[in-house]
């Protein structure tokens, strides 16, 4: 059976469980196929390298994070052919997240809303799992940490938090994302503020350079941002990038925008939504930042690709790779090869 039909078959039984059970149901049962070499019958996108931030990727087509947050299922996610794993977000210290139910699935949209709250075991557990994967040991492809603050980390301080991860991630790291934009955590959006954003941006880079002499390599970093932005918060963002001369941004997070799910089944639960609704969203903030940023800062699309042409659309939009998340929920792990077939250069 292709990885198609497989899913397809799974798909209804995982869909009757609360969406946060199926997911801790699915990796761990990916991990274990991975180590027993299982996956290794899965198709694989045909090898299309492109070289972005200094990197090869394998592919254009990437995880997103947030589905492993704790860098826990690294192989298993990997033997799905994507080109590049980022895994995340993580804090300092260790923290459940919100109260459950915190995970909702909008079938007749394409769609989720989460209000996990950055829940992960912390940056010293993620980092002995970052450690033991096999990925990581032999070098098998690229991997992206996504770093984030505590929820009870005042917003003044979360510059703390951000170089605290930082130091602790950069030596296992391909690229390193500064996540600023997930509305489960309060007052997050407030780092994307011109003010605030140029404070933190010029501690990071000035931590990164120190970093890069300590361990002789440069680790690129990206700034995952907020679809929920407007024409001037934008160009503020896009000036910060070129100013700090930072290496990628990440466009976009989940939305807090409604309008597209009105009146459906837990349309008003609060959280990010991801999925079909947020690909207009996105893309429109990617088409913005490219006229802004030219190519001096790369741009990874993510948001509401659920086809190799959503995929492609990203593309055209201006991202030089892009992310899945929402979609593999809905279509499975034969997403990753079409999106690659349909970015194939």
């Amino acid at each position: 059976m292709t990885d198609k039909l497989l899913y397809a078959a799974a798909r209804p039984f995982l869909f009757l469980l609360d969406p946060e059970d199926a997911h801790n149901l699915t990796l761990p049962s990916l991990r274990r196929a991975a180590a027993l070499g299982l996956t290794g019958m899965l198709p694989r996108p045909a090898a299309d390298p492109r070289t972005v931030m200094g990197l090869t990727f394998p592919n254009p087509v990437g995880l997103a994070a947030g589905l492993d947050k704790d860098g826990a299922y690294i192989d298993g996610l990997a033997a799905l052919g994507f080109g590049f794993i980022e895994v995340g977000t993580v804090t300092p210290r260790a923290q459940p997240g919100n109260p459950k139910p915190r995970m909702f699935r909008l079938p007749q949209a394409n769609a989720l809303i989460n209000r996990m709250g950055f829940n992960n075991g912390g940056v010293d557990a993620f980092v002995r799992n970052v450690q033991a994967s096999r990925f990581h040991q032999e070098k098998v492809g690229i991997l992206g940490l996504n770093i984030g603050k505590n929820a009870d980390t005042p917003i003044e301080r979360a510059a703390d938090d951000y170089l605290a991860c930082l130091d602790k991630v950069y030596p296992y790291a391909s690229y390193v994302t500064v996540n600023i934009s997930s509305p489960n955590t309060k007052n997050l959006r407030q780092l994307q503020g011109a003010d605030e954003l140029d404070a933190l941006l010029s501690q990071l880079k000035a931590a990164q350079l120190r970093l890069a002499d300590r361990h002789a390599r440069y680790v690129p970093l990206t700034l995952k941002i907020a679809p929920d932005i407007d024409g001037e918060q934008i160009r503020t963002i896009a000036a910060a990038l070129l100013r700090h001369q930072i290496d990628g941004v990440i466009a976009t997070n989940t939305t807090t925008n409604r309008d597209a799910i009105a009146g459906m089944k837990h349309a008003q639960e609060a959280g990010g939504l991801s999925g079909a609704p947020v690909k207009a969203l996105s893309t429109a903030v990617i088409r913005a930042l490219k006229a802004e940023l030219g190519d001096a800062v790369p741009i990874i699309g993510v948001g509401g690709i659920l086809s190799g042409s959503d995929a492609r659309e990203k593309q055209d939009a201006g991202a030089a790779l892009v992310q899945l998340y929402t979609g593999l929920i809905y279509r499975g792990p034969a997403l990753v090869r079409e999106c690659a077939n349909a970015l194939r250069s």
